[in-house]
């Protein structure tokens, strides 16, 4: 059993998205991403199907040219190899579960550079 708190130990970064691992099972990967309004993340493809929720805030989700305006409570799941992006419209936590085989890094990556 493991058990983690999407709301305790929150701190915003004012360069760019606050990523922190939750917790990992045998399946996946469970990830905090928390933006600050008008932070983003660049286009990037990942190599493995993602989940990503609203938590709490505001997020424009880029997806093949089209965007979709999330909000608390949201989910939007994609398959690997889908390019897409985000920008916070207001500040906003965000719960992205990845593969087991995916890497953190790559989202971390994905993160340099990422204030308009």
């Amino acid at each position: 059993m493991k058990i983690a708190s999407i709301n305790k130990e929150l701190e915003y970064n004012a360069e760019k998205p606050a990523i922190k691992v939750l917790l990992e099972t045998n399946l996946t990967k469970e990830i905090r991403l928390m933006f600050k309004k008008d932070q983003l993340m660049k286009e990037h493809k990942p190599p493995f199907p993602i989940v990503v929720e609203i938590f709490e805030g505001k997020i424009d989700f880029g997806v093949l040219g089209k965007i979709y305006n999330l909000v608390k409570g949201d989910l939007i799941a994609l398959e690997g190899g889908i390019p897409h992006d985000l920008k916070a419209t207001a500040d906003s936590i965000v719960r992205l579960t990845l593969s087991k085989s995916d890497m953190v890094e790559r989202v971390k990556q994905g993160n340099l550079d990422s204030r308009l």
